[in-house]
């Protein structure tokens, strides 16, 4: 067959849509009243987005591929949103570690550098910011321990 009778766009692959941050299977999804919201916001953002591109006709192949790509991120966002459990910090025991609890880790012995980070829902999560998802190792050795 002639090249002249194939689409140019047939050799592009669908876009792979990165998978959110893992969250094992049965395992409830824990989030924090500002993860929530950051949930949501990131919703209002990406339906923008869609609807940004579904009215943009200039190039049908970029198009279908970008909508493809949105429509795979919204999906896993919803999922993601339909399962949440929201935890208010404010509601867990002061004096025990749990979701919404900022740690401060002390060597033994006192030499080296205090580590501090919060533990919050899995979407939340930022090295950068000191945020450790509850399903992390530190995080689920320091779960249930009390000050001091």
């Amino acid at each position: 067959m002639s090249r002249a009778f194939t689409k140019e766009d047939d050799s592009l692959e669908a876009p792979i849509i990165p998978p959110r941050a893992a969250l094992l299977p049965g395992t409830p999804n824990y989030v924090t009243p500002v993860g929530l919201e950051q949930l949501r916001q990131e919703l209002t953002e990406l339906e923008a987005s869609r609807s940004a591109a579904e009215a943009n006709r200039e190039n049908e192949a970029d198009r279908t591929r970008l909508l493809t790509l949105l429509s795979g991120q919204l999906g896993q966002l919803q999922a993601r949103l339909n399962t949440a459990r929201l935890v208010d910090p404010r509601s867990q025991p002061a004096r025990e570690v749990r979701l919404g609890a900022t740690v401060a880790l002390q060597p033994v012995g006192g030499k080296g550098p205090t580590r501090q980070f919060t533990i919050v829902g899995v979407d939340e999560a930022s090295v950068a910011d000191g945020k450790v998802a509850f399903v992390a190792p530190i995080a689920r050795v320091v779960q249930g321990a009390k000050l001091g």
